[in-house]
């Protein structure tokens, strides 16, 4: 049986989808396909996001991803909407969740940081329920 494919879903596809895109591969392959899109595109993912996951993982996301549109997505079993505080797109799907998270995008390394762990942490705990 083929893996679950999931899609991290933010209106530009630049900061926490990228993040939970490089993290899924990394911490959850072995369980589930990662995906990122957007409503709207960035020309770029974000820098401190860059900065931040080659000094926390040694991800150089840059070097794999890029900003996408959800229709570049392929079939999506799960979509996980990262707290756009917008009106997300409605994804076919058979499992759905918002993670609620604040954009950390201009604010202060630490608060980056926390952001960044506790997309590891949902990463984690959605391996468990999949």
């Amino acid at each position: 049986m083929s893996k679950p494919k999931v899609a991290f879903i933010c209106v530009h596809n630049s900061c926490r989808s990228q993040i939970a895109e490089a993290l899924g591969k990394r911490l959850a392959s072995d369980v589930f396909e990662s995906y990122s899109a957007g409503t709207e595109l960035k020309d770029h993912i974000n820098p401190d996001a860059v900065r931040l996951m080659k000094m926390l993982y040694g991800i150089d996301m840059e070097a794999t991803q890029r900003p996408k549109l959800l229709e570049e997505l392929p079939k999506i079993d799960v979509v996980v909407t990262m707290g756009c505080n917008v009106e997300c797109p409605y994804l076919p799907c058979k499992r759905r969740e918002d993670w609620g998270l604040d954009d950390p995008t201009g604010k202060p390394d630490d608060e980056f940081i926390k952001v960044i762990k506790m997309i590891e942490r949902k990463i984690q705990e959605l391996c468990i329920v999949l």
